[in-house]
């Protein structure tokens, strides 16, 4: 079994004047991470054109059909009894878009705009929702122009698909509500699109409703997850291998003879992570020889790859399901290869919401371990032979004490964070939408547990690198040792204290951008 197949697709920056062609084949990891955190612009292949042209022609004839079908001649939801006269269905769809753009409290940020704009668009091309050529034309021009519809936090049950906020997506292409240019500046949809040289969509019959019934919120961030939680847990495995170091730990348990004991794939990943980062160190060497009594380390040492190994299993269901997603149209009723106009369940958002509050798990249990390392190495009964709090004068100075409190709060905050949204359901639309995944609820609290456990494992790179340094004349292994040195470009070693806010921001910044993992990779070569 290979760890994770999305982990093949290395995600470069764009090159001047780069596009991701968007079409009906299934959308790559890459190419979603591209346009939403690259800025790649986008344009429709050929086929998606044909594709959609001829699902079209089979909307128009329904649209002439005395016969109600719903999303075209119908009302929504629980009001889809009523068939709406052909003179008002141009005001069906400006008002379903008007009336469902209900969004409130803060802005979502723009990437996560982006990749849901991005996946919209994608299904528009598969020509299964019916929508013309020049409405996803127009999309794709706002993508391309860094036109980004203004969304906000509140609004999406994840059934019906992400409802309030691609609404709001839906009005900026209208030429309504307000939007963030390239440069971040706030304005009128309607003055973005004329500086980008769009005309504003007037809807036609189906394309409201196909513009708006996608799980596509909670998808773009669960890809934007699995970008950052690959980075992490290789971060994570430095964390620890820098722990068990300074800790002067054992790295006899990471051997691939006894993780071949249980053959979890990740967890051999991890190990081999493990000891690549431990490989030459002085500081293990030091106490090889019969010097050392310690039979056992603590488990917040000795299974870091059992924990960070079921992490990145979990990481790879979640792919999984999102490259499955990635291949999916999304859209109720869809316009099927032989003209038939069907409705279906397919928005619900049950499948990416269980990705997504697994995840959360995942994130707390690796941040409440490398909290617990941390923990260890400001402990004198524990540390074996370190300084309170790593302290340069222990009583006078408290070292990175009050660091590790700052750990615990986050990792209390994850624990809540982890408790999942869907398992939760509030029926709506009188009852007609009785059962909904609460997956964008279950996205957006991935997001914030992402950026806590960044802040933990930034906590124990920090104290770590203090701690190495303090075992001196001992060297760290090149690998680690080359993690210090990266850290030591933005924050001093040990001394007497200092404002410790800015360095944990500091470490924080590095441990995100990937900083941290490529310093050990520049030894080590690619981490698994």
């Amino acid at each position: 079994m290979q760890y994770a197949s999305y982990l093949s697709e290395r995600v470069t920056p764009m090159r001047d004047n780069e596009v991701v062609e968007i079409g009906p084949e299934p959308l790559s990891f890459a190419e979603v991470i591209d346009v939403a955190r690259g800025g790649a612009a986008v344009r429709l292949s050929d086929r998606a054109i044909a594709a959609m042209t001829g699902a079209r022609a089979r909307v128009d004839e329904l649209a002439a059909s005395p016969v109600p079908a719903y999303g075209v001649s119908t009302g929504f939801g629980a009001l889809a009894t009523r068939h709406i006269d052909p003179a008002l269905r141009a005001r069906l769809q400006r008002s379903l878009v008007r009336s469902h753009a209900a969004g409130s409290g803060p802005e979502v940020e723009t990437e996560v705009v982006r990749a849901m704009m991005l996946l919209r668009l994608h299904t528009l091309a598969t020509g299964h929702t019916g929508v013309r050529p020049s409405t996803a034309q127009t999309l794709a021009g706002m993508i391309s122009a860094g036109i980004t519809p203004v969304v906000h936090e509140y609004g999406s049950l994840g059934c019906s698909g992400d409802l309030a906020p691609l609404s709001h997506v839906a009005l900026a292409l209208m030429g309504e509500g307000q939007v963030r240019d390239r440069d971040g500046e706030r304005q009128a949809a309607a003055e973005a699109l004329k500086r980008a040289g769009l005309e504003p969509v007037e809807l036609a019959a189906k394309e409201g409703l196909a513009l708006i019934n996608g799980t596509d919120g909670m998808l773009g961030m669960l890809v934007l997850a699995l970008d950052d939680l690959t980075r992490l847990l290789k971060a994570a495995d430095i964390g620890a291998a820098m722990s068990v170091e300074a800790l002067l730990g054992t790295d006899r348990v990471f051997a691939a003879e006894l993780q071949a004991l249980r053959p979890h794939p990740g967890q051999a990943a991890s190990a081999a992570n493990l000891r690549a980062l431990l490989a030459g160190s002085g500081v293990m060497a030091s106490h090889r020889d019969d010097s050392c009594t310690r039979v056992q380390d603590a488990y917040s040492l000795r299974c870091a790859p059992q924990v960070a190994g079921a992490a990145r299993d979990t990481l790879a269901h979640a792919a999984t399901v999102a490259g499955r997603e990635l291949a999916s149209a999304v859209d109720n009723p869809v316009v099927l290869a032989d003209g038939r106009v069907e409705s279906n369940g397919n928005f619900h958002g049950a499948p990416v919401g269980y990705v997504l509050d697994f995840l959360a798990i995942a994130v707390a249990d690796v941040a409440s371990m490398a909290e617990r390392r941390t923990d260890r190495m400001l402990d004198v009964a524990r540390s074996h032979g370190l300084p309170a709090f790593l302290a340069d004068d222990p009583g006078v100075d408290s070292g990175h004490m009050i660091a590790q409190y700052t750990q615990a709060a986050i990792v209390s905050e994850l624990k809540r964070l982890a408790v999942p949204a869907s398992v939760d359901s509030i029926p709506s639309s009188a009852m007609q939408e009785d059962h909904v995944s609460m997956g964008w609820s279950a996205a957006r609290k991935l997001r914030r547990a992402i950026d806590g456990l960044t802040r933990v494992l930034a906590v124990e790179v920090l104290t770590a690198a203090r701690a190495l340094d303090l075992r001196r004349p001992l060297t760290p292994a090149p690998a680690t040792g080359a993690v210090v040195d990266a850290l030591r470009q933005e924050v001093a070693g040990p001394g007497p204290d200092r404002f410790l806010a800015p360095e944990i921001e500091a470490v924080t910044r590095l441990v995100a951008s990937g900083a941290v993992v490529a310093a050990a990779e520049s030894i080590t070569g690619p981490l698994a």
